[in-house]
């Protein structure tokens, strides 16, 4: 499976999905932006860019990762 990214305005989410553990703190943390059942799985719209960046420093595989845009 190919390395995804999903983009706002403010930060770019990158997924690799080569890494993930399938630990559900993504899902568990933010479920109106993760949800594996639907495509895209990400919504990034659905979070403000600091609800982001704290669910994704929560990421234990370190699958999820993300670049501000400057």
């Amino acid at each position: 499976m190919e390395n995804k990214e999903y983009s706002n305005r403010e930060i770019t989410i990158k997924w690799q999905p080569k890494k993930c553990e399938h630990a559900a703190v993504c899902v568990g943390t933010l479920p109106e932006v993760y949800n594996p059942k639907a495509s895209p799985w990400i919504k990034i719209e659905n979070a403000t860019t600091e609800e982001l960046k704290a669910q994704i420093s929560k990421c234990s595989s370190g699958a999820l990762s993300y670049s501000e845009k400057k």
